[in-house]
This record gives C-alpha cells, sequence and structure tokens, in this order.
C-alpha cells in the first residue's frame, strides 16, 4: 500500500509523545487525512478516530487493512460520550484547519483560491458568508480582534459593511481583496493581509475554541492512568488554552507576592508534562511551509480524578 501524499506535522515527535504499542487504544481525535492514524496502526495499537468533516471517510477506508481502525463522524469533545471513561492509552489532537480542507476552493477556507464563503468544517450550520454578510459590524470587528488578534479590526468591519450595502460577498477572493483595500494593500508583507480575517471567521463559525476546550476536557476523563495526551497547535489563540490546561492539570499555578496572596491549592494534579513543548526542525518547515507555526505540547494522565468542569 503506498504512503499517503500528506504528512502531518511533528509526525516523529507525535508518535513518541503517544507511544503506540499493541494492545494500547490510541484516540485520533483530528483524523483529517488519518496520517496520524497510519502512523499509530504501523506501530500495532488499535485506533479510534474522529473528524466531523465528511470528507476524512474518503481517507478512512485504506486504513482498515492496516489493523484495528474505525472513524467516528463527530466532534473530538465527544470522545467520552462515544468510548467511556479511563479507556485510552493516547489522545492525539492535531488541531485547525487541514491542508485537504485549505487546498478545496469550494470548502472557502483560503483566500488564495476563489471559491464560496463557507468554512464549515461539518457542512452543517450557518456558513462564513451568513457572517459577514448579516452580522453587525461590531460583531464583526469583535471576531477578528478576538479570534484573529486583528489590530485593524473596526477598520475592516467597517469596510466590510460598507462593500455588503452595496452587494453581499458571495466570494472568498472578494472578501480577500477588501480586506487587503482596507488595510491599504500588501505592500511586501509576507503575510497576506486576510490572514487573520480569514482565521477568525474559520473559528467563529466552527466555534474551534470551544470545541478544543471541551475535548481537552474530555480527553483527560478518556485517559487510563499512564495514558498520554499530545496536541499540536498553529496559532496563539489555541496554543495559550492547551498551555493553561495544562499548567492547572499538572499543578502549576501561579505563586504569590506581597500584591497578591498565594493561590489556594486545587484539586489533585490529574497530568505531569512530558518534556518541553516541541517545534517544527528547519528541514519539516522548509518542506512544508504550513508547520511554522506549530507547536507540540504533551502530558501523561496521573491516577487523580479527573477535575470537574468549570460552570
Amino acid at each position: 500500500m503506498s504512503e499517503p501524499a500528506h504528512k502531518p506535522v511533528l509526525l516523529a515527535e507525535v508518535v513518541e509523545a503517544i507511544a503506540p504499542a499493541p494492545g494500547r487504544l490510541v484516540v485520533d481525535g483530528t483524523f483529517g487525512a488519518g496520517g496520524y492514524s497510519r502512523a499509530f496502526l504501523e506501530r500495532g495499537a488499535t485506533v479510534v478516530a474522529f473528524d466531523r468533516d465528511p470528507a476524512a471517510r474518503a481517507f478512512a477506508a485504506p486504513l482498515e487493512g492496516l489493523g484495528d481502525f474505525r472513524l467516528i463522524p463527530d466532534v473530538f469533545s465527544a470522545m467520552e460520550r462515544r468510548l467511556g471513561e479511563g479507556v485510552a492509552d493516547g489522545v492525539a489532537l492535531d488541531l485547525g484547519v487541514s491542508s485537504m480542507q485549505l487546498d478545496d476552493a469550494a470548502r472557502g477556507f483560503s483566500f488564495l483560491r476563489d471559491g464560496p464563503l463557507d468554512m464549515r468544517m461539518s457542512g452543517e450550520g450557518g456558513a462564513a458568508a451568513d457572517l459577514v454578510n448579516g452580522a453587525p459590524a461590531a460583531e464583526l470587528a469583535r471576531i477578528f480582534r478576538e479570534f484573529g488578534e486583528e489590530r485593524q479590526a473596526r477598520r475592516i468591519a467597517g469596510a466590510i459593511a460598507r462593500r455588503r450595502a452595496e452587494r453581499p460577498f458571495e466570494g472568498t477572493l472578494d472578501l480577500a481583496e477588501t480586506v487587503e483595500r482596507a488595510l491599504g494593500g500588501r505592500k511586501g508583507a509576507k503575510v497576506h493581509p486576510a490572514t487573520r480575517v480569514f482565521q477568525a471567521l474559520r473559528i467563529a463559525v466552527n466555534g474551534e475554541l470551544e470545541e478544543l476546550a471541551g475535548g481537552l476536557a474530555a480527553a483527560e476523563r478518556v485517559l487510563k492512568t499512564g495514558g498520554r495526551l499530545a496536541v499540536v497547535t498553529f496559532h496563539s489563540l489555541e496554543d495559550r488554552i492547551v498551555k493553561a490546561f495544562l499548567a492547572e492539570r499538572s499543578g502549576r499555578l501561579p505563586g504569590g507576592s506581597r500584591h497578591r496572596p498565594p493561590t489556594q491549592p486545587g484539586p489533585e494534579p490529574s497530568f505531569v508534562l512530558i518534556g518541553a513543548d516541541r517545534t517544527p526542525a528547519a528541514a519539516e518547515v522548509a518542506a512544508n511551509p504550513r508547520a511554522r507555526s506549530a507547536r507540540l505540547r504533551a502530558a501523561q494522565r496521573t491516577a487523580a480524578p479527573a477535575w470537574r468542569m468549570a460552570a
């Protein structure tokens, strides 16, 4: 069987962190094209994968002959509901949008290829066009600022509101060009001016940050004592959530100072960190520029009970 053309980011590092082996159950929470699942199966692990994107099913069939494998068409935050508590030896999450989604113009994720303003990973619910054409300018500015960390959020939102008053946005290039004009062009910038806006819309459309928070808590409950969690992030919003979760769950609470009393001790740590966070080597970034912002954080489950979800 031939190897897939797509190779996931930080593959060797994720495999090392998860330590798949015969008799171990690994959850691939973000299946995509199946690169991580393939690597886990080749090392003898049983793999249960999750992906809400219906297009992922096309990549599942080639893996079924490699070992004990199944793909569940659902969000990864559903892993506890689908599998139960304390059953997995590993959970891997490769966050964000996949290369296949970016490369398919019909999905509307890319500002470099013209396509409909969709961006829905599951194909269900409201699309990006609904936000761009219907949300108040103040709401668009909030989305761009909070989910895209875009400093010119208000200016861009205003430009979008003025343009859509003439005619609604339908395509990705139309929106990208409007954002670019609002920011005065590219001016030699290495990053396209619409990058943060498209990221923000995608996150908002798919509820990605809420899904990540729910998925981390679900992974905590699904993992056995000694089970391992590996999370690959691609932007600072995701990474801050993962970093804060693991810092809290591993007992790395902020200390006190003369201006602030010591933090009261919380529940017993449910994770211990595995080494330092990892980033791709220069060779991997050269071969795959999309890997440049990736960061891997890993931890191992302790015998402590899972923490209660915040109200």
